[in-house]
């Protein structure tokens, strides 16, 4: 029998949220051991002076198997 947590992290791109995603998965990756999925539980933009998109921002629930 395996157990999972599951932790929440924020992840930005300056090109699209599907690359924040991305970025965000290759950032759990390199911490965490045993990921195996990722839902997104939030997107937003973040907008500078001009009032043009500056970040894509995504909030991720990641999923990973503890070891024994």
């Amino acid at each position: 029998m395996s157990v999972a947590r599951v932790t929440e992290i924020i992840a930005s791109s300056p090109k699209s949220f599907e690359d924040a995603v991305e970025e965000g998965i290759d950032r759990a990756n390199k911490t965490l051991k045993n990921v195996k999925g990722a839902w997104v539980e939030g997107m937003k933009v973040e907008c500078g002076g001009d009032g043009k998109i500056k970040a894509y921002r995504v909030t991720l629930k990641v999923t990973f198997v503890l070891d024994d």
